[in-house]
């Protein structure tokens, strides 16, 4: 059985893949390939492989303010959910948020994604707010790690 394996997003291939996973999963948040890069220059993005095949990405925004919030978000892609890659992930990225020096650990989930919303409750996550973009109307969820 091939192991998964989570790299840092380094290079334009792995731009591609994070960018596909993400646009996948959330569509109405779908980015460009610049936006991706901008976005890797600030925050820390992985890819989960199986062998070559590319089971999903994660997100890592470093603690901002006077409580260190950091923001985790874990991603698979629909065909491999529910086999503990997501777990995999997400433990992966709330490790390099400690390590990062996060005091407290939240989430966005685009609230039409049931499954995320499910994972991310079953994990002990706990809704602090719903909100919507202005200029859109797909609702989000942010939720907060009670550890």
């Amino acid at each position: 059985m091939t192991e998964l394996r989570i790299e840092s997003v380094d290079g334009e291939d792995a731009l591609q893949d994070w960018r596909y996973v993400h646009n996948l999963i959330v569509p109405p948040a779908a980015l460009s390939l610049d936006e991706v890069r901008e976005r890797s220059g600030r925050n820390r993005l992985e890819n989960a492989y199986l062998g070559d095949t590319l089971v999903g990405c994660s997100t890592v925004r470093p603690p901002q303010g006077e409580d260190a919030v950091a923001t985790v978000i874990a991603r698979v892609l629909p065909g491999f959910r529910r086999r503990g890659y997501g777990v995999a992930l997400y433990e992966n990225a709330l490790t390099r948020a400690r390590a990062l020096g996060a005091g407290v650990i939240e989430t966005v989930v685009l609230a039409a994604n049931a499954d995320g919303v499910r994972f991310a409750e079953a994990r002990g996550f706990v809704e602090t707010e719903r909100y919507v973009l202005d200029g859109e109307t797909d609702l989000w969820i942010t939720l907060r790690l009670m550890w």
